[in-house]
């Protein structure tokens, strides 16, 4: 089992959640989905879920809550960019141009974190690990296994997050139209271009949640009232589908390839 035991290296994607209007309802249907078991978390903490697979922290699921007379934000999951110090990611995220949605703020001892958007609006979240450094499992069924970056600028996007995070974007080997991000030389997530995405898709960030059988996976998920943005298909990493919860939040779900 892929167990992470060491935190991760400044940019990796270490942690990913779900703002859901209805928090139950959504920790119901992945726990069908991916096994997962989560319970509402305790009131300081907004009753924050953080979910485990096989008793590790996975993934995380809340109640979507608004201020005073905002709107609620729209139910998608967000991926967490690691950091060892969120203040200086901040600063560093808006001298590359970024927006700040949420700013650093501490989650007890567990770490600090922040909400940004890039220039060209995709949001992200950042986490400065402290007793919490994400998610302990990844890359087995049911966990987090890719985080992918969706923009019609890449250029941009390179600038950008290589300013804030020391991230490099490079042409992924043997595939067109397509970049890796890397950290310390290794890839960590991907890149892709908006033109693929249905015509006035927004700039974002797509998860990816491993599975053993995407078909059987995607046939649990519409029968829980979730629908299919993208049917399975076979691509060169594996057999993946793109899919919303039944609350409406986008993820890719993909069986690998064996390596």
């Amino acid at each position: 089992m892929p167990e992470v035991t060491t935190p991760y290296a400044t940019g990796t994607p270490c942690w990913v959640d779900l703002m859901a209007k209805d928090q139950q309802a959504a920790l119901d249907v992945y726990r069908d989905l991916f096994g997962w078991q989560g319970q509402p978390g305790p009131a300081e903490f907004g009753g924050y879920a953080v979910c485990e697979l096989n008793g590790k922290a996975v993934a995380g699921i809340g109640p979507a809550m608004a201020p005073e007379g905002m709107p609620t934000p729209p139910t998608v999951w967000t991926s967490y960019l690691a950091s060892t110090d969120a203040q200086a990611t901040q600063d560093a995220i808006v001298g590359a141009g970024g927006t700040l949605l949420a700013p650093v703020m501490d989650v007890g001892n567990l770490g600090r974190m922040l909400i940004a958007a890039d220039p060209q609006g995709a949001v992200f979240g950042v986490w400065q690990p402290g007793e919490f450094f994400g998610a302990k499992v990844v890359n087995e069924a049911g966990a987090l296994t890719w985080n992918e970056l969706h923009t019609n600028d890449v250029p941009g996007a390179t600038g950008f997050y290589g300013e804030a995070f020391g991230i490099e974007i490079e042409p992924m080997e043997g595939a067109d139209s397509y970049w890796e991000l890397r950290v310390g030389g290794r890839a960590v997530g991907g890149v892709t271009l908006l033109a693929n995405d249905p015509p006035g898709t927004p700039a974002h960030w797509l998860t990816y949640f491993a599975v053993d059988d995407t078909d059987s996976t995607v046939d649990a998920l519409v029968k829980r009232g979730g629908t299919v943005l993208a049917p399975p298909f076979d691509m060169a990493a594996g057999r993946m589908a793109v899919v919303a919860d039944p609350q409406g939040a986008p993820f890719a779900m993909i069986k690998p390839t064996p390596m």
